[in-house]
């Protein structure tokens, strides 16, 4: 009896959909600096005038290189590939694909508050997603105390991410910069992977 393609595949199947998870991150950020369009005028107070849109630009830049690293991450723990690993990576590079859009959206109307709930739902999406893909790795992919003190430490403090993410919504009633406030400790959060915050997530 022959082995299942997920059988044989193994690690190299794994670096194939981490190279293509690559390559439409790559794109998502080349759309977003895209957006990035000059004044016409060469005067300098003209060009302050499109601070919300590039503020916007590098609070979701800080955002796509952060899903890149913990995805990199994340992968190095896979051993093969899987139904649910093809798809649920998928499905976060398509809630990837939608941040160009929400943060042109975003900047162009200057942090409103209809365009900050979009936002952070855009937010909300690849955070659910990534959820998905981790326990499909976590199940499938390598085993053993050093893989499993990773996952939780990461599902920890995707989880509080999270919780912040839905923070924000709630906040942005009160004043979008309230939201986009949540937005910003989200991504120092995951800035920091060895700091002392990294320690509350760790498994006790």
């Amino acid at each position: 009896m022959s082995e299942a393609p997920s059988e044989q595949e193994g690690r190299p199947g794994v670096g194939r959909v981490e190279a293509f998870s690559d390559g439409v991150i790559a794109i998502i950020v080349t759309i977003m600096v895209l957006e990035l369009h000059p004044p016409l005028s060469e005067n300098m107070a003209k060009l302050w005038t499109l601070w919300p849109i590039f503020l916007a630009y590098v609070l979701s830049y800080a955002y796509v290189a952060i899903y890149w690293v913990n995805h990199h991450r994340l992968f190095s723990h896979a051993t093969r590939v899987t139904n649910g690993l093809v798809w649920s990576n998928m499905l976060l590079l398509f809630a990837l694909s939608l941040v160009p859009f929400s943060t042109s959206y975003l900047g162009e109307h200057r942090f409103s508050r209809e365009t900050t709930w979009l936002y952070l739902a855009t937010m909300l999406f690849p955070a659910v997603a990534y959820t998905w893909l981790q326990a499909v790795i976590r199940r499938t992919g390598k085993q053993g105390a050093a893989a499993e003190a990773y996952h939780v430490s990461s599902s920890r403090k995707g989880l509080f991410a999270t919780a912040l993410y839905l923070l924000g919504v709630a906040l942005t009633f009160l004043s979008p910069w309230a939201g986009i406030g949540c937005a910003v400790i989200v991504a120092i959060l995951w800035f920091l992977p060895d700091s002392r915050i990294d320690g509350l997530f760790a498994r006790k």
